[in-house]
């Protein structure tokens, strides 16, 4: 995946080149396209990692509200059984 973000940064430059209608590969040009690989494929990583910890918030969320789901429903059909019945109006 990073890879695809480091070849998005050198895509990058071969637009920015093509819209100023320079050379795409030319010598003094040629420098951009390492910089601009680099520079997508750091925030590629960076990215990467925010997914894997909000990944990991959301299934520890989801643990925490399937567990208070069971002790809600154990409460409530221990309380079904003790015959106590609440009066709605």
């Amino acid at each position: 995946m990073i890879l695809g973000w480091a070849a998005f940064g050198a895509g990058v430059r071969m637009w920015q080149l093509g819209i100023e209608m320079r050379p795409l590969f030319e010598r003094r040009t040629a420098i951009g396209y390492p910089i601009f690989a680099s520079i997508s494929a750091a925030f590629g990583y960076y990215l990467e990692g925010v997914e894997d910890r909000q990944n990991q918030i959301l299934a520890d969320r989801k643990a925490s509200l399937l567990t208070k789901r069971a002790r809600h429903a154990e409460r409530e059909t221990s309380e079904a059984g003790e015959g106590t019945t609440a009066v709605s109006w």
